[in-house]
């Protein structure tokens, strides 16, 4: 199998999964970022290789075979956070714009999210601009974890350093400055980074259309 053939596998099921019913070939591609007809050609792909089923001239016809679930089985979709914004539930509804799918042994324990990362400062801790960052919920951290956390309206990501003298965010790139946090300034702790997640060249996150 393919990875695109791969990622359509992975949006039937997902969508399925969370609606009840198959996707049409228009829902399927804007999840998928490519056109409907695009789209109906890679189901139609799995189709000829026996991992969907699909009932000529019927609308929502798609079904998963019992194999090709085994294949992806152990994933868990995680929610992936657009903005981090102060004053407001961080998996609030509206700050979800997206699906992630990750091993399932990533998130065992605790409510997790996914962050996209813009930007180079974090590269020496093997995390990319344009990697998803896999994040365990949780206000507190130790001194060596990388985070996620909310200065005043900005979201960083960044490893926490404590000391006895000062708390600081800091940078894994030399180009960049620690952030020192004073007495005044409103520091949260928004998770824990558990794990990097870099897609394939090619390899999109299920979005939601907008």
């Amino acid at each position: 199998m393919t990875e695109p053939q791969r990622r359509t596998l992975r949006a039937i099921q997902a969508f399925i999964g969370k609606r009840g019913f198959p996707p049409t070939s228009k829902e399927l591609g804007d999840i998928l970022g490519i056109s409907s007809a695009s789209a109906y050609e890679q189901v139609s792909q799995l189709v000829r290789k026996g991992y969907v089923k699909r009932e000529p001239r019927k609308a929502r016809s798609l079904e998963i075979v019992e194999e090709p679930e085994r294949e992806v089985a152990g994933l868990e979709p995680v929610p992936i956070v657009g903005t981090v914004a102060a004053g407001q539930p961080l998996l609030a509804e509206e700050n979800i714009v997206g699906e992630l799918l990750v091993e399932q042994n990533m998130v065992r324990g605790g409510r997790h999210f996914a962050l996209e990362v813009h930007g180079d400062s974090m590269v020496r801790a093997g995390i990319a601009s344009g990697d998803y960052v896999v994040v365990r919920q949780q206000p507190v951290a130790e001194s060596g974890d990388v985070v996620v956390a909310l200065l005043g309206d900005e979201a960083t990501v960044k490893r926490l350093s404590i000391s006895a003298e000062r708390i600081e965010l800091r940078p894994e790139n030399p180009r960049y400055r620690p952030i020192v946090i004073g007495p005044d300034d409103d520091l949260r702790i928004q998770g824990k980074v558990v794990a990097v997640r870099r897609p394939p060249p090619g390899d999109r996150p299920l979005r939601r259309p907008a």
